[in-house]
């Protein structure tokens, strides 16, 4: 797949994708042709434009072998992180837009999520299980510090002691330690922390407006203080350019109070692999050849694995060598395998004003 070239009427600033390719279920495709004026065309700083979703249901379910939990919520679609290789930018092409540079700019969020939730949760029948938060794209979006939906959503469930399990970089998540603290006191609670790299300048090109590595140790620091436990996700390790720093990166958040670990190799799905390519090429032009070839030798000798059971691991020596390195780190550093089990038997609605219950 080959990328087209990028906007020159536009302004980039802290973006990981650099051009908008077509997504795969669109019929058409755009070129750019130049109208024989030699007039320069203004140009236009590219922002982040978010809007507004009235969802009808907020609780997604799957079946997949490779993932612990069945169900999920996704309070946005889209994500401004820019994380060049994340698995997610795919499901942008469900909008008819663009895995590249509508991903990180055209972020949807969904307000009602909150009352769909509770909705969702109270129906009879409904049968409890943890929520697992973080899935597919951030829910701790730069825009939550406004919009306040996953913070809506955590009131639901903590009303409720309904478990929930979340994935983030996000630092946003600080504002919430009262009521993820209040939920881990209960085992109710359990937060995994995403860390690829502790190269401040590496992160800066990978993941352009994510935190910074040390604001997400402070992450892990906040929520370690708060009594949740935090898992550090080294993910994804990409080799030639991170996979030198796991045990560190395990260290690190050891220390700030993380109790588990995982790790995932890098996977580029569909149209991230060549937008991946893209962005090795724009700024590691020596190293490009030497981590596709690595990535391939974990991957079948392919940019990407599909498979159940082996798209979450590799397969091959690398691959092998790898897992051993990390298993190995996490056993000398006492970190938790498995996640705790949470807390399902407190489930039920929160008592309503003028329940005679509520007196007690």
């Amino acid at each position: 797949m080959s990328l087209p070239p990028r906007n020159p009427d536009e302004i980039l600033r802290a973006r990981g994708a650099d051009s908008r390719p077509a997504a795969r279920f669109e019929p058409y495709r755009t070129e750019r042709e130049h109208d024989g004026w030699d007039i320069p065309e203004e140009q236009d700083l590219l922002r982040t434009e978010v809007t507004q979703e009235r969802a009808r249901s907020i609780i997604a379910r799957n079946t997949s072998p490779d993932i612990s939990f069945d169900r999920s919520i996704n309070p946005y679609r889209g994500c401004e992180h820019g994380c060049i290789y994340c698995f997610a930018r795919p499901s942008h092409a469900y909008l008819g837009l663009s895995p590249g540079l509508d991903f990180e700019t055209r972020i949807v969020a969904k307000p009602n999520a909150p009352e769909l939730l509770e909705a969702e949760i109270g129906r009879r029948g409904y049968a409890v299980a943890p929520i697992a938060f973080g899935t597919n794209t951030d829910p701790y979006q730069p825009i939550e510090a406004k919009l306040g939906i996953m913070r809506g959503c955590l009131q639901v469930l903590h009303d409720w002691n309904h478990p929930l399990s979340l994935v983030t970089r996000g630092a946003t998540v600080m504002r919430d330690v009262d009521l993820l603290g209040a939920m881990a006191a209960r085992g109710q609670v359990l937060a995994g922390v995403s860390i690829t790299t502790l190269d401040a300048e590496l992160a800066r090109q990978m993941e352009p407006r994510a935190p910074a590595p040390a604001t997400r140790l402070r992450m892990i620091r906040a929520l370690a203080g708060a009594g949740v436990p935090v898992r550090v996700m080294v993910a994804p390790v990409i080799p030639v350019l991170t996979e030198h720093e796991v045990e560190r990166i395990m260290q690190a958040a050891r220390d700030a109070g993380a109790t588990a670990a995982s790790m995932i190799p890098i996977r580029l799905p569909l149209e991230v692999a060549p937008l991946f390519r893209d962005w090795l090429e724009r700024h590691h032009p020596g190293k490009a050849a030497h981590v596709m070839a690595r990535v391939q030798a974990m991957r079948g000798g392919r940019d990407n694995d599909p498979r159940f059971g082996s798209r979450m691991r590799g397969e091959g020596p690398e691959a092998g060598l790898l897992l051993q390195r990390f298993r190995l780190a996490r056993k000398r550093l006492g970190l938790q395998r498995e996640s705790e089990v949470l807390d399902c038997s407190r489930f039920g609605p929160p008592p309503r004003a003028g329940d005679q219950l509520s007196l007690f």
